[in-house]
């Protein structure tokens, strides 16, 4: 925002060269030489003198360059105007990216609470079937050793949690509670229609379109070096009292000018000459930006199936384990399963639902990019 309001002022500064220049100006000499006539005479006295006036200068025409000048610096606010829109899009996504990190380590988190009450359950059933002698020690230790781990991923799991709450809270700007509810279905989120028409998607683009911007200021500012060098036209004009040979009097100016650069060094070359490569870079920029976008938009695109037929898959994978872990934890009790075939049960049903879980989350991360992408916000 204060890029909009810098660039305002650079143009109201670039703009200020096509109005009057009016200066203020005062002089002493200690020693001039002033030419004087008498009785058709020429001579020269050398004295002290002052001047006190001022002058006026009105551009008439410069070939264009102040003109060139101004609507470049016209397109630097359009480019502050898009990048501060790019800037907030870009905002929202990572918000959006947090809170659904929020929202995918709290579903977690239930999941691997009801994982813990699952070995617990088992635990207690392999101890009291220990002491029935049905079962050895090993079992009991081997459960065990498996609600510790369930227990360990528990608290990484609420690690997570905590660091995308904390981060959230970081670009928010105020504390989150520890209570809060959030809304689970965000994860769960369909491709928009819109969000398929790569070409559309470019088209919106708020990089590629501060690239335009960059384009056609980087061509105005090489007009107007090439037109540097044919100088200017100007409307001058004066007033000055002059003190000078023991008297004062008034000296008065009004003209037109002509002001040519014949040589500076190289320097108008030079300057023409780096403007017109920073169009082309410009240029080359926004080509390989268009490559770059496409290219990230169809592998969004082509993530976003395959995390559909992942949510697919594993919503069938978690209906087959879960009957499967019913089954084996029924041939265990009756001793024709052992621990290990529980175990390998449970932590399927387990593995499927984070599966599913993260395959949500991925989908609906790689949607919320591409509508950064097309610039939006919502």
């Amino acid at each position: 925002m204060l890029k909009i309001e810098q660039s305002k002022k650079s143009y109201k500064s670039a703009n200020a060269d096509n109005l009057p220049q009016i200066n203020l100006q005062g002089g002493y000499n200690i020693t001039q030489t002033y030419p004087i006539t008498a009785n058709n005479t020429f001579k020269t006295v050398d004295d002290n003198g002052w001047i006190l006036g001022v002058n006026l200068k009105q551009k008439l025409w410069d070939f264009s360059k102040t003109k060139y000048k101004t609507e470049a610096y016209k397109k630097d606010e359009d480019i502050s105007k898009l990048s501060l829109k790019e800037a907030k899009a870009l905002l929202a996504f990572k918000v959006k990216s947090l809170y659904k990190s929020m929202v995918v380590q709290k579903e977690a988190i239930g999941v691997r609470e009801k994982d813990i009450e699952a070995k617990k359950a088992l635990y207690e059933q392999a101890k009291a079937l220990v002491k029935q002698g049905l079962k050895t020690k090993a079992d009991e230790s081997r459960f065990l050793a498996a609600l510790y781990n369930a227990k360990s991923s528990m608290q990484t799991a609420k690690s997570l949690y905590k660091k995308a709450k904390d981060s959230l809270a970081l670009y928010m700007g105020e504390k989150i509670s520890d209570d809060v509810t959030l809304q689970t279905e965000t994860i769960k989120k369909a491709l928009d229609s819109s969000l398929r028409d790569i070409d559309s998607i470019i088209q919106d683009n708020y990089s590629l379109k501060i690239d335009a911007a960059n384009i056609e200021k980087s061509e105005l500012l090489h007009k107007s070096s090439k037109a540097a060098k044919y100088g200017s036209i100007d409307a001058v004009a004066s007033y000055d009292r002059i003190g000078a040979l023991q008297d004062d009097y008034d000296s008065k100016l009004l003209g037109i000018t002509l002001n040519i650069p014949l040589y500076s060094g190289g320097k108008l070359k030079a300057e023409a000459q780096k403007a017109k490569i920073a169009y082309l870079i410009a240029k080359e920029k926004k080509s390989s930006e268009i490559l770059k976008l496409r290219d990230e938009i169809e592998g969004l695109l082509t993530d976003i199936k395959r995390y559909d037929s992942t949510i697919q898959a594993k919503k069938e994978e978690l209906i087959s384990v879960n009957e499967t872990k019913k089954v084996i934890e029924g041939r265990y009790k009756v001793g024709l399963a052992t621990y290990t075939e529980v175990l390998d049960a449970v932590s399927s049903s387990l593995n499927a639902k984070l599966a599913l879980l993260e395959a949500y989350y991925l989908k609906s991360v790689s949607i919320d990019r591409l509508r950064y992408l097309k610039g939006k916000i919502k």
